[in-house]
């Protein structure tokens, strides 16, 4: 069903089509959830997962099954990474938005940064805490593994601080104890 060489255009639309398919009941939650395993294999795929997933208007992403999460799960290295990035993105662009006077995208930003810390929430990787650790150490500090990701969005002092308060609220203790043992 997905192809081995999947683009992020078609992942894009294979995740909408799946999101349809469960939502109209064509298709069981085992094999969405066997899809997402398949997407999330490659950096294409499961970053167009995460773009129709977590923005989709459908509330599949607001609660995400045990099915999904273990599907995620099964790619540590690209979901974490990705899910610590899309938090990041979608924190600093509330503030982007809200400066703009945009209401509605604002709070479709928020709806993807509300959404992925709940993945985050749900989703039990050792990654996520390590990379979560060194994207909130590079905004504090504009250096880090992070530094060419917050200059290449250019990315702000206000900005940064909200990307900072997102990790906290996902990761209260994890980056806390990571960041005082540096």
């Amino acid at each position: 069903m997905i192809p081995e060489e999947v683009t992020f255009e078609e992942a894009i639309a294979l995740t909408q089509s799946l999101i349809d398919k469960i939502t109209r009941d064509e298709i069981e939650l085992i094999g969405f959830s066997e899809a997402v395993a398949s997407l999330v294999k490659s950096q294409n795929g499961a970053r167009g997962f995460f773009v129709s997933y977590l923005t989709s208007e459908e509330t599949l992403a607001d609660n995400p099954s045990p099915e999904i999460i273990e599907a995620l799960a099964s790619s540590p290295d690209i979901v974490a990474e990705l899910l610590v990035k899309n938090l990041a993105m979608s924190a600093a662009m509330v503030v982007a938005h809200l400066r703009d006077d945009n209401q509605q995208m604002a709070r479709q930003s928020q709806r993807v940064k509300s959404r992925t810390l709940h993945l985050i929430e749900k989703i039990e990787m050792p990654q996520l805490l390590e990379m979560a650790a060194q994207l909130r150490e590079s905004a504090l500090t504009w250096e880090g593994s992070y530094k060419l990701f917050l200059q290449r969005w250019q990315y702000d002092a206000e900005q940064r601080e909200a990307i900072c308060q997102a990790i906290d609220r996902a990761l209260p203790s994890a980056t806390t104890n990571e960041l005082e043992s540096s």
